[in-house]
């Protein structure tokens, strides 16, 4: 068979096919599905931020016609296992023992504490405001001081403190390089908690089967197989007997891939009631009890020469996870990536960071896209121009003069981390060239003498995506870092794809489609991705870390070769060629000058209906299943660069964006239009977490931020032109040679504002320490400037 090389379509912009489902109105979400006699959930969630309960009282809401059930902690114990989120590498860390409802004590508002099934969502909501939960209210832990003081009320008097766990990494002679250098600077950065807010918030519907003893559970999750093995140990069900389905999801972002108490709750009722039972969540209730993300306060130090060269990094990361770990992968992502991934970038000898996990009221942490990497990328890049200002050297050149070279690799952090292939030196080039940086910084200098201020700002970032079996296995965590593809060839030659990666909007499955078009010689319209299915779909991770091309890419690669071998053995046999002569090109197999010699459905036709044609040893089975299992890396490193042009109305404090740029590394681009769009997206996200977006608690443990009137994400209005450009290198395994790059946008676009707005207020010795950067920030910090010139701005924000 004649070796096979990247082709069309892969590297082509194919347009999503789910993308045409959606717009026309065709697409099948979770809710879109119909249920005979079917029941609906609401919940009773806590009002306080923690305290004690003393009764819950249900009976006038069992009174009312068409509540179905009521359940408290009472009704269902003994029909679960409670679970915890640990990790046996980490047999320091606390993992207190969670409930599908609590037994005795609540510890954020919005825990569910009752769940009620009537006949209608109306009449379910009606009856839980009927429910009354008697809860005694005890002082809460809201704030990273109150968690860390010695008198501070223990959220799990059993783990001894509010500490969860405590990490340390890095390497070198830590006193020396601070010691002898020419510069240190200190700082410390907040980082405001943020929701992911999917446009399709969490939904579900579980139906159990009496007859089959099987519970169907259609799910907005990212994760099928993973929810499948969570949810059949702790219902004590066979994973035979328990079938997930998450067919078009519109949205996730890393918040549908946890378990939800709510998960639990509505299986444990479609059984006990014997009818299907679906859940809806309002918005409010996504606000309160939806996994968070991105909250630290991280304080650094940085050593420099004179001439510029760093010499020492130094962290220390306080990170609140809420009220407990989040199930299964613990809310450890995120703080992992900031003690490890800061600086990860740049040529420092000496590094060394901390991280401290803390136990608050609040809801959860778990993952939020680009896991943790916003915050390492903007706590260094803001470190890295506190020190170019402070030398007087443009942010570019002190970058350039620190950063890894892009011929050094492989190589090993001094957190550990493998790095294969980067492209920083290149990414830098293409993002000043693309920004004309010597004109914009003339434009710059010539507002601010009119009293308008601009400011310019880049952020590097070296990201960890495509994560492998090495790292949650070895902890005792079932996620799974490979994942399947099971092609089947019909008759007719058309194929059926079954990857275990999910798609929630990425364009994943077209992507997939593209690769195996592109190894049997079909078109991407003869192909059909069925995903998202535990009951015909191979085991798998499913979608994040950004693995969906990279992992499962290579899986469909490999499965369609294997395919493709198998038809080109029966042509030649068929045809009395050699089949290494043989190829399949359009829909037919050709020959070494690239004539036609047959289709490939005749061929396909052949090994289902006329076996007396072939040899009794010939294989002829046209369905397959391969796995990619990243061995090489425990994760795959990508890197990029992006730049923000800002403009701070000195008046109001608000920041406008004027323009955004990206250079990134994404290795072969399989379908380039995809990529971009994806990094897009991702660059809003990052400018909503720069400016907007903060789930925000009062002192007492009580959300602020319950509503999109209150928790701003950007507008159509809000975001400038997005200019991306793409640098390839390597990748340490695989043939496709396709990098992570769903969070790219994210990771370094926060960090890039920060520094933009940084630069705008220079003039004015101002520096801004906190983000979201909302127009009081901003206000603050120049309260503590020197005095202002009767600034004007040319533009406003929102």
């Amino acid at each position: 068979m004649s070796k096979q090389i990247l082709r069309d379509p892969i590297g082509k912009s194919v347009p999503r096919e789910r993308a045409r489902r959606f717009v026309t109105g065709r697409g099948r979400y979770t809710d879109d599905t119909a249920a005979l006699r079917g029941l609906h959930a609401a919940f009773v969630r806590s009002p306080v931020a923690r305290g004690d309960i003393l009764e819950i009282d249900c009976q006038a809401a069992r009174d009312m016609d068409g509540v179905v059930a009521v359940l408290t902690h009472a009704e269902i114990a003994g029909l679960y296992q409670p679970w915890r989120a640990g990790n046996t590498l980490l047999p320091e860390m606390k993992a207190p023992e969670q409930h599908a409802l609590p037994p005795a004590r609540v510890n954020y508002v919005g825990e569910p504490v009752a769940m009620v099934v009537a006949t209608s969502r109306a009449l379910a909501e009606d009856a839980a405001e009927q429910v009354f939960a008697d809860i005694d209210p005890l002082d809460a832990v809201a704030d990273i001081e109150t968690a860390l003081a010695p008198d501070a009320p223990l959220i799990h008097e059993d783990c001894g403190s509010n500490l969860c766990v405590i990490l340390t990494s890095g390497n070198g002679d830590y006193g020396t390089p601070f010691k002898d250098a020419d510069l240190v600077i200190e700082d410390t950065v907040d980082f405001g908690r943020h929701t992911a807010c999917p446009l399709e918030t969490r939904s579900m519907l579980a139906e159990y089967d009496p007859s089959s003893e099987v519970l169907t559970l259609r799910i907005s999750h990212q994760c099928p197989h993973q929810l499948q093995a969570e949810l059949a140990k702790i219902l004590g069900l066979g994973q035979h007997r328990l079938r997930v389905i998450s067919e078009d999801v519109g949205g996730a972002y890393g918040l549908k891939q946890q378990l939800y108490q709510e998960d639990v709750l509505v299986c444990l009722a479609a059984i006990q009631t014997g009818r299907p039972v679906r859940f809806v969540a309002d918005r409010l209730e996504s606000f309160a009890s939806d996994n968070h993300a991105r909250e630290h306060r991280v304080s650094a130090r940085i050593a420099v020469t004179k001439d510029g060269r760093i010499t020492g990094f130094e962290l220390d990361d306080l990170f609140p996870i809420g009220a407990y770990p989040q199930y299964p992968r613990t809310s450890l992502g995120e703080g992992n990536h900031v003690l490890r991934m800061s600086a990860a970038g740049y040529d420092i000898a000496d590094f060394r960071s901390r991280l401290r996990l803390l136990f608050q009221n609040k809801a959860l942490i778990g993952h939020y896209r680009s896991v943790g990497h916003p915050v390492a990328c903007a706590i260094t890049e803001h470190m890295v121009d506190r020190a170019a200002a402070a030398l007087g050297l443009a942010p570019e050149t002190i970058r350039l003069r620190n950063f890894l070279s892009d011929d050094s690799y492989p190589r090993k952090t001094p957190t550990g981390v493998h790095l294969h292939y980067l492209s920083q030196h290149a990414c830098l080039d293409r993002l000043l060239a693309d920004m004309d940086i010597t004109a914009l910084r003339s434009e710059q200098a010539e507002l601010r003498k009119q009293g308008i201020y601009r400011g310019i700002g880049i952020a590097s970032f070296v990201e960890l995506t495509g994560t492998g079996n090495g790292f949650y296995g070895p902890g005792g965590i079932d996620v799974s870092g490979q994942d399947g593809c099971t092609l089947k060839m019909e008759p007719s030659g058309h194929v059926r794809c079954m990857p275990s990666v999910t798609d929630q909007g990425q364009g994943t499955d077209t992507g997939i489609a593209q690769i195996v078009a592109s190894v049997l010689g079909v078109e991407v319209a003869d192909i059909r991705v069925l995903s998202g299915d535990s009951e015909i779909t191979p085991h798998g991770g499913g979608a994040w870390a950004s693995r969906g091309i990279s992992t499962g890419g290579e899986a469909a690669w490999q499965a369609a070769q294997t395919l493709r071998e198998q038809l080109l053995m029966v042509a030649g046999h068929l045809h009395q060629r050699d089949p290494e002569t043989l190829d399949l090109s359009k829909g037919h197999v050709v020959d070494a000058a690239g004539a036609q010699i047959s289709t490939t459905a005749e061929v396909a036709h052949i090994c289902y209906f006329r076996h007396d044609l072939l040899p009794d040893d010939m294989p002829t089975e046209l369905m397959v299943t391969r796995h990619s299992v990243p061995r090489v890396q425990l994760f795959q490193a990508t890197n990029g660069i992006q730049a923000a042009y800002v403009e701070v109305d000195t008046d109001t404090g608000f920041t406008r964006l004027l323009g955004h740029w990206v250079a990134h590394d994404g290795g072969t681009l399989i379908n380039p239009k995809l990529v971009e769009e994806q990094i897009r997206g991702g660059v809003v996200q990052g400018l909503g977490a720069a400016l907007l977006e903060e789930i925000r608690y009062d002192e007492d443990g009580q959300l602020l931020t319950a509503t999109m009137a209150d928790y701003l994400v950007p507008m159509a209005s809000d975001v400038p032109d997005i200019q991306v450009s793409h640098v390839t290198s390597g990748t340490a395994e695989g043939v496709l040679g396709a990098k992570g790059v769903g969070e790219a946008g994210v990771a370094g676009a926060s960090g890039a504002v920060l520094n933009a707005v940084n630069d705008a207020l220079g003039p004015l010795g101002a520096t801004v320490r906190r983000l979201p950067i909302a127009p009081r920030t901003v206000l603050a910090a120049l309260g503590g400037a020197a005095p202002l010139t009767a600034a004007k701005t040319s533009g406003s924000g929102r």
